[in-house]
Order: structure tokens, then C-alpha cells, then sequence
């Protein structure tokens, strides 16, 4: 691809990512379950019936406990309440009935994040990973939102515990960030095209799975998620088909064409609220899991499926586009397409395969992060701009270094939480990117092109 088109790209994404509101994605690492629903007993986030104690008409608050239940209150405990577009509201401490509260400006869904360093000596949440719940608040009526601690009067893990800890963390986010960054970054590297519609299409699937899951005909979420991941792909390639390709016939200027996906990103996402709703719902399955201890290491079942799974699809991607036929067409269109094309290669049928399969990995990407967390209507948005910083860390327009990218942002922005709030690891994620683009700017596993 020539260079100043890639210059352009690397410009235009610079640009989005110092507009995109970049504490959007504090809440990613929650998941606390949604007026109850799918929740389970002991786990963070969960949300108790709303006491029978009333409000003046026109008031509503959220409050909580800690602990949830036992002998001695927890006095300190620092709680934020912000709305579901990420508005803060107010916070609070526990007094030392281990009680607080947090007056809202009226009805509606709101989220809730416990800061866990304010947790005293020897008391940690049950699931650490989980540090935020979504409440649906009434009027006149406080909401309660319990979040589970566990270990009281142990010993907090140490350093290379949690290390240990966070690494395996950041494994399991950066493949989720891999998987879903390899379409975005094979799309690029074909057409040229920047797609902000594809944190879309990660929230597309993890709701189609949703539904068929939690809803419609109930399956099993891995035959939900098959599913979905195929009716994704066909939309991949109804935008294909049905847009970007008639926009490219009429020679449509690339910068054009990204103002066109920022416009159809918008719609997607609306959409989406309109027909799923404005709270976080959990998948039917795998909840209530025990973890497993591997040494320092504590991971549930699902966890280590997750892991194994999106291992066995990268590999599987990384040997398709070695040694399939459409994998070699893949590589040379992305690496010139009016050359492939000469040489009689069809690129207009590569570049229909490439949104195909990257609308598919972008559901499973989805999925799998909605079955950590919780699915929600923007949680594509959210995980788009690790995306770029996935794409652009590896090398614009390469598979691999997608792969790559993905795998160093999760483990960054996973092992940045020892010593710094979750709500701020976004930031070292993007220092991160910065740092390596100072030393390597055509990326970890891009190539220098010559000047002139």
C-alpha cells in the first residue's frame, strides 16, 4: 500500500483517538448484573431487591452496605455513581455502619464502581475483576447495590501474586482485542478503508448471541454464538456489497468513505439500543462458576475456555492466510491490489471474504467479551479504540501484528491497574502505543518504506 495513503490512515486515527472520550471505556472490566437478572449469590455487583424504606415523591438515591453481610462494617470504601453514558453523579464512603448513599438525579439506569484500594488490609472482593454493577433506580424508592468480599483478616496477595494475576488477565483481554482487531486491520490493508463501524459489529454479535441465548429459542451459548457469528458475517457483507462497494465504483474518496462509517457506526448503535435497551444483561450460561487455583493464578472454567479457544482461532487464521489459496490472495491484495488484479486475482471477491470473516471474528470478539463482562449496547464503541491501538501498535494493514497489538494493549492496560484506578488504564494503554511508535513508527511488525 503507498505510503502517504498509510501516512493519511495513521493521521486520520490519531486524530479520532484524541476526540473519542477515552473514559468511555472505564467500565469495560464490570459487568455487575442488571436489576438482578442472571446474578448469583456472592457475586460482585449483585443487586438485592430494593429495601422497603421510601423516598419523598420526587427523590431517588442508590445505597449499599459493606460487607453485604456479616459481623463487622467496613468504614471508607469509596463508591462512584455515574449514568449509562458514563456521567459522573456524585460518590461516597461507607460511615462506619458500612453504610452509604448516593442521591440521583431521578429515574433510570445508572452505574455503580467500587474503588477496591479503598478495601482495608486483608479484604478483597470476591471476583476482582468485577468492579461496577448496573441499577435500574425508581422513584421514591432507593435502589441497593451489594458488592461480595471475601477473605477477611487474610493476607492481601502480593506484588508478584497479583502480577501473576494481571498477566493472566491481560492474556485473556488481549486475545479478545486481537480477535476482533484482525478484521479491522485486514480490511485496511485491502481497501484502505478506516471502519468505525466495526466496535458495530462486535456489539451486533454479543446481542444476536444474547438473544438466541437468553431470550428467543434459549440455546446453548455456543450454538448462539456459532449463529450469530455466521448472521454478522452475512451483514459484514451486506455493508460490503450494498455500500462500500458502490461507493468504490464511484471512486468515492477514502476520506469520504470514513465520514460515511463514523454516520453508519451512529446508526448501527442506536439501532441497537432501540431494539435491546439501554441496561447490561448476562448471558443464560456459565455464570456462578468456581475458580480455579493454578498457582498464584485464579481463573474460572470459562475463563480458561476463552483463553484456549481464541488461541486455537488466531492460530487457525494465521495458518489460513499462510497456506490457503483466498490467504496468499489475501496478503497480495493487501500488499497491492492493482498489481494483484493484474496478475488475475479477483479483488473484488478477496475483498468480499476479508468483511466477511472480519464481521465474523469481530461477533466472536464480542461474544467472548460478553460472557467476561456483560453485553451492552456500547460495548463496541468502548473496545474501538483498543482496536486502533491493537492495529496501529502491530503494523497498519498486517494480520499478525493485529495479533501482536491486541496481546500487548490487554496485558498493558491489565497489569497498569497494580498500581493505578481501572477507570485510568486506558491511558497507559495509549502511552504504550505512543512509546513503541517513537522507537518502530511502522509498527511492531510493519515495513519501512522507502521515501521518494
Amino acid at each position: 500500500m503507498p505510503r502517504r495513503r498509510r501516512i493519511s490512515a495513521l493521521l486520520l486515527l490519531a486524530g479520532a483517538m484524541a476526540l473519542w472520550p477515552a473514559a468511555a471505556y472505564a467500565g469495560d472490566d464490570g459487568g455487575g448484573t442488571d436489576n438482578g437478572e442472571n446474578g448469583e449469590n456472592g457475586e460482585n455487583g449483585e443487586e438485592e431487591p430494593a429495601p422497603t424504606t421510601t423516598l419523598p415523591m420526587g427523590v431517588a438515591a442508590i445505597t449499599g452496605t459493606m460487607p453485604p453481610s456479616g459481623v463487622d462494617p467496613i468504614e471508607g470504601v469509596e463508591f462512584t455513581v455515574e449514568t449509562a453514558d458514563g456521567q459522573e453523579i456524585g460518590s461516597a464512603e461507607t460511615d462506619v455502619d458500612g453504610v452509604w448513599s448516593v442521591v440521583v438525579p431521578g429515574p433510570g439506569a445508572y452505574r455503580v464502581e467500587i474503588d477496591p484500594e479503598t478495601l482495608p488490609d486483608g479484604v478483597d472482593l470476591t471476583d476482582p475483576d468485577r468492579t461496577e454493577a448496573q441499577v435500574t433506580v425508581f422513584e421514591g424508592r432507593p435502589a441497593r447495590v451489594l458488592f461480595a468480599v471475601g477473605d477477611i483478616g487474610g493476607d492481601r496477595p502480593t506484588f508478584l501474586e497479583r502480577l501473576a494475576q494481571n498477566t493472566a488477565n491481560g492474556v485473556k483481554f488481549g486475545l479478545i482485542i486481537a480477535m476482533a482487531a484482525v478484521g479491522l486491520s485486514l480490511i485496511f490493508g485491502t481497501t484502505g478503508l478506516i471502519n468505525f463501524a466495526h466496535g458495530e459489529l462486535v456489539t451486533f454479535g454479543a446481542v444476536v448471541a444474547w438473544f438466541l441465548n437468553a431470550r428467543g429459542p434459549q440455546w446453548q451459548l455456543f450454538l448462539a454464538g456459532f449463529v450469530a457469528v455466521m448472521i454478522t458475517g452475512l451483514l459484514g457483507a451486506t455493508l460490503e456489497r450494498g455500500v462500500f462497494r458502490p461507493l468504490r465504483a464511484r471512486q468515492v474518496g477514502l476520506f469520504q468513505m470514513f465520514v460515511i462509517t463514523i454516520g453508519l457506526a451512529l446508526l448501527m448503535r442506536h439501532a441497537i439500543l432501540i431494539w435491546y435497551g439501554g441496561l447490561r444483561h448476562s448471558y443464560a450460561d456459565y455464570q456462578g462458576q468456581t475458580r480455579w487455583d493454578l498457582g498464584p493464578v485464579s481463573i474460572t472454567p470459562r475463563d480458561l475456555t476463552i483463553v484456549c479457544g481464541s488461541i486455537i482461532v488466531l492460530v487457525a487464521i494465521a495458518t489460513m492466510l499462510q497456506r490457503t489459496r483466498i490467504g496468499k490472495a489475501m496478503r497480495a491484495v493487501s500488499d497491492n491490489p492493482e498489481l494483484s488484479e493484474a496478475s488475475g486475482i479477483d479483488v473484488q471477491r478477496v475483498v468480499l471474504v476479508v468483511w466477511v470473516m472480519g464481521a465474523g471474528l469481530a461477533a466472536l470478539g464480542g461474544i467472548l467479551l460478553g460472557a467476561v463482562v456483560a453485553v451492552d449496547w456500547q460495548m463496541g464503541s468502548r473496545l474501538l479504540l483498543l482496536m486502533f491501538a491493537a492495529v496501529i501498535l502491530g503494523g497498519l494493514g498486517t494480520a499478525y501484528g493485529a495479533m501482536v497489538g491486541g496481546l500487548i494493549v490487554g496485558l498493558v492496560t491489565e497489569i497498569s491497574t497494580i498500581w493505578v484506578s481501572p477507570s485510568l488504564k486506558i491511558v497507559f494503554a495509549l502511552a504504550a502505543l505512543v512509546l513503541a511508535l517513537l522507537v518502530r513508527p511502522q509498527g511492531i511488525l510493519g515495513r519501512k518504506e522507502r521515501i521518494g
